[in-house]
């Protein structure tokens, strides 16, 4: 059986385009020497210990040769030498850091398996014109049923995941509604609908159907139409790198294979010349069957060599049905989801925030015991969440805490997590030394603590409790295990903290007071400022108890602001017929450069004015016109993507010639790192950083 050409334009051009941009975006290049500097003491998580990454320079030139594979398979140039380039130095990439791991990540490195093996060079390619045989040659059709095959299972398996309880329930996603994306719904649904029904239901919906409705002739165009909606919001909800466009180009692969000849052949014929031809008809290649009976013995080998790449089609396409549900082979990388992040197609399934943190080491020596900031010896966070990465993470503090004259150290880990809209609850057993801890990835984690997922049903009142509360006061929803105990910190700031039970009991301890007092469910009790207390569960079950509080000092400075934004008001608009006093004179004048020394200026006052300016500044930010957000992002991608190519000269250089003087270097580097003039940069994410959170 054959089929047209067509392969080498979308998937062929359109990949490695995608491919070569996703090098130096999310695959890091613009940054690589902060995350493989040399000498560092890095903790780092590959899938394999015995993998390590290169010298720096040596890493410039793996992902060199990766973005020339990328480009050689844009251009169809010496293509299946770029794509070994491409797979060997992506799946290293991939293998040594499974903190970057995710879903389409995986799927770049798939891709780029499958082309490996496909004749995706035979249309508008550079070795069509470098090889007449090749040029418009025929492309089997194993080719179109492996890619076609691949994408109806991201969506599909997707679907299924998505089946999830929680999911369907609306729990997995819930703040994404507020998201000005979903602005027009909100004209017609409030907010909770909205979130049940066009994120969770329709999600669901698109991910079960279109790989369905891409497949047939009379159903692909409300296919392209909703899928090309979907990735498009996607772009713009989520930083998933070139995720969102390589699914809308993978999209024309389920039309016919001569789309392109049909599609360029509309186009004026003085412009054919640099388009990609449409004519003559393509001609026969070696790499299909054609309905003729074999004749001969040269024949008859390529046939079998036909069915041998039949049957490697059927068994790779059922690798990839059987692997998203192989979990129960490796055990070990089970948490409270299964299986390592990436291959699983459970994309966006389970949200998590984390609430508490807390490394501790003991001297194995001296029995002496500390605390470690979270986080330390690595630049990834993932680990919290992970078993195997929490081990190799342990396995790394013991190796480098020797260094600071800490001896045969042990390392515990209390992590408290919530997933989806649940209890904060410890995900690993805090008692369990992790450098010691057994761990195998085809054996379940003994020190993996259970999900209470008996208690979800407590979300739903959740939402009441959260609804009776004013926007001063927070609350944060605890369960713990019998037996063990929160150790909590209350900050000076949350001058008015409570503890409540709602199921279980509870004995709560002052530390400074050294007193005890026991509460059932209902009751509740005034925790003190400044101080330690712990929370210890003493019931036969799990225990259940909130925090609510208050940041009085944030309400006090909110009240204050309120007071100084209405004295302002009354001073424009004339009311205000009292002289200011020199601390308030800012209110009229403004802030200069030259008041952020004046002493006599309000604290207050210089903090007010300071939020006032930078919340004017991202609201001109988030009404500018789409000319001025396209030239800002384009600005910023071209200082990002000028760096990793500058910075890839540089280490090319010095393997080539060896390290210049150091005088040299550090005017280059610097030269590497020249951003666009400061203006408004980064004023929305300060603003964050000062209010505490952020617009959805």
């Amino acid at each position: 059986m054959i089929l047209n050409c067509g392969l080498g334009v979308k998937c062929c051009v359109f990949s490695g385009m995608l491919m070569a941009l996703d090098i130096t975006q999310e695959r890091g290049l613009s940054h690589l020497d902060y995350k493989y500097l040399d000498g560092a003491p890095v903790c780092r998580f590959p899938l394999f210990n015995f993998l390590k990454p290169l010298p720096m320079d040596w890493m410039f030139f793996v992902y060199f040769v990766m973005f020339l594979g990328a480009v050689g398979i844009m251009l169809g140039c010496f293509y299946r030498l770029a794509c070994l380039m491409f797979i060997s130095t992506y799946w290293y990439v991939f293998f040594l850091d499974k903190t970057t791991w995710n879903n389409h990540s995986y799927l770049y490195g798939l891709i780029g398996f499958q082309l490996t093996l496909m004749d995706a060079n035979r249309y508008w390619s550079v070795d069509g014109l470098r090889k007449p045989r090749k040029r418009n040659a025929h492309v089997p059709l194993w080719n179109y049923t492996m890619l076609r095959t691949q994408i109806f299972i991201v969506y599909f398996i997707a679907g299924v995941k998505k089946l999830d309880a929680d999911w369907v329930e609306g729990y997995s996603m819930k703040y994404l509604a507020h998201h000005w994306l979903f602005d027009p719904f909100k004209l017609i649904l409030p907010v909770e609908l909205i979130s049940l029904m066009v994120v969770h239901g329709g999600g669901l919906i698109l991910d079960l159907t279109a790989g369905y409705l891409l497949f047939f002739d009379a159903t692909r165009p409300v296919a392209f139409f909703f899928v090309s909606y979907f990735h498009c919001m996607n772009s713009q909800l989520f930083s998933i790198g070139m995720f969102s466009y390589t699914m809308l180009a993978t999209s024309p692969l389920f039309c016919y294979p001569d789309w392109p000849r049909r599609f360029f052949g509309r186009f004026p014929e003085f412009l054919q010349p640099i388009l990609p031809f449409v004519s003559p008809a393509p001609i026969p290649s070696s790499s299909c069957v054609y309905p003729k009976p074999p004749s001969g013995s040269g024949e008859q080998q390529q046939e079998a060599h036909h069915k041998f790449r039949a049957i490697f089609t059927i068994l790779y396409i059922m690798e990839q049905f059987f692997l998203p549900y192989s979990h129960f082979i490796t055990q070990g990388y089970n948490n409270w989801t299964n299986g390592l992040y990436g291959y699983s197609w459970d994309m966006m399934v389970h949200s998590r925030s984390h609430q508490h943190v807390k490394i501790t080491y003991r001297d194995g020596v001296t029995g002496e015991m500390g605390y470690l900031n979270p986080g330390v010896f690595t630049q990834s966070r993932r680990w919290k969440d992970h078993g195997d990465m929490l081990k190799q993470y342990a396995t790394c503090l013991s190796e480098n805490l020797p260094h600071f004259n800490i001896s045969d150290p042990e390392i515990y880990f209390d992590i408290w997590v919530s997933i989806n809209d649940r209890f904060q609850q410890r995900i690993f057993d805090p008692r369990v030394d992790l450098v010691k801890a057994d761990w195998s990835p085809f054996r379940p984690n003994s020190w993996l603590m259970p999900l209470l997922v008996d208690l979800s049903p407590w979300r739903t009142k959740f939402e009441e409790i959260e609804g009776s509360l004013d926007n001063q006061t927070e609350v944060v929803f605890i369960a713990d295990f019998p037996g063990l105990y929160l150790e909590n910190f209350v900050s000076e700031d949350l001058g008015n903290t409570s503890v409540q039970v709602l199921e279980g009991l509870v004995n709560v301890e002052i530390v400074d007071e050294k007193k005890n007092y026991s509460l059932q469910p209902g009751e509740k009790m005034q925790i003190p400022a400044g101080a330690y207390h712990k929370v210890y569960t003493v019931s036969e079950g799990p225990s259940c108890y909130m925090y609510i509080y208050v940041n009085t000092t944030e309400a006090e400075l909110q009240r204050n602001f309120t007071k100084l934004s209405e004295l302002q008001e009354k001073v424009r608009n004339g009311t205000e017929t009292e002289p200011l006093p020199p601390e308030l004179q800012p209110l009229i004048t403004g802030l200069d450069d030259q008041d952020s020394d004046n002493s006599v200026i309000d604290p207050v006052v210089r903090l007010f004015l300071k939020r006032q300016k930078r919340m004017q500044e991202v609201k001109k930010r988030r009404e500018a016109s789409m000319s001025e957000r396209f030239q800002r992002f384009a600005s910023k991608k071209y200082y990002s993507i000028r760096r990793g190519f500058l910075m890839t000269a540089i280490a090319l250089r010095n393997l080539a010639v060896g390290l210049p003087p150091i005088e040299q270097l550090t005017r280059e580097v610097a030269f590497a790192n020249m951003k666009e003039p400061e203006t408004e940069t980064n004023q929305e994410e300060r603003l964050k950083d000062e209010v505490g959170h952020g617009e959805l």
